[in-house]
């Protein structure tokens, strides 16, 4: 395949995110997103510098494809924060791999600086504000962070909740019963309840 004349930050970044949504973060590499491009790795040094930048064009091209729109405005601040939080977890948790990446970069990203901007004005009118608005949001971001990586990483569907209800119930009794439970909650009754009790900890 020839090789581009000129190729776009976009066009860079859906190399590089085919590569790791393939190969894992760890298969990340100039050389790697070069050969995904068609090109030399030496020509794909005319366009970043190094994998760093790379990964920051990842991060923008990921969570710029947020919908960071204000919610329906008659709907509740309860509402609008879960309408807000599932659109970061569908878009983010569709490149599972890329999550360490958001943490690490996400302060050069507009895409989530507009996703924060948006929930902090939705927190903001339900009268959460100060350090409470503070610890919310970062709350709010730890819960979608954390939750898309257990979801992908250990499922309540996998191998280790069948793992626990083989040990001793004798020595873990209440472990043992809660992985039994675990069991019949999917991945979405599973995101949503424990949001659900995080905005019940907000107390408005």
């Amino acid at each position: 395949m020839p090789r581009p004349r000129s190729l776009t930050p976009d066009q860079l970044a859906s190399a590089a995110l085919a590569v790791i949504d393939r190969d894992g973060l760890a298969g990340l590499s100039m050389r790697a997103v070069a050969q995904e491009l068609g090109m030399s790795t030496m020509g794909l040094y005319r366009y970043v510098h190094d994998r760093e930048e790379l990964e920051r064009l990842v991060v923008e091209l990921v969570l710029n494809a947020v919908d960071t729109g204000p919610p329906d405005p008659d709907a509740s601040w309860r509402e609008r924060i879960e309408t807000m939080v599932r659109r970061l977890r569908d878009t983010v948790g569709a490149h599972p791999a890329v999550v360490p990446l958001t943490i690490a970069h996400r302060h050069h990203s507009l895409g989530v600086l507009r996703w924060s901007e948006s929930v902090t004005a939705i927190l903001t009118q339900a009268g959460i504000e100060g350090d409470r608005r503070v610890v919310a949001l970062r709350g709010l971001l730890s819960y979608v962070i954390g939750a898309i990586q257990l979801e992908h990483l250990g499922p309540l569907s996998g191998p280790g909740t069948t793992a626990i209800t083989e040990l001793p119930p004798a020595e873990f009794p209440h472990m043992t019963e809660t992985a039994r439970d675990a069991r019949n909650i999917n991945a979405d009754e599973e995101f949503l309840g424990g949001l659900a009790m995080l905005l019940d900890g907000l107390g408005v």
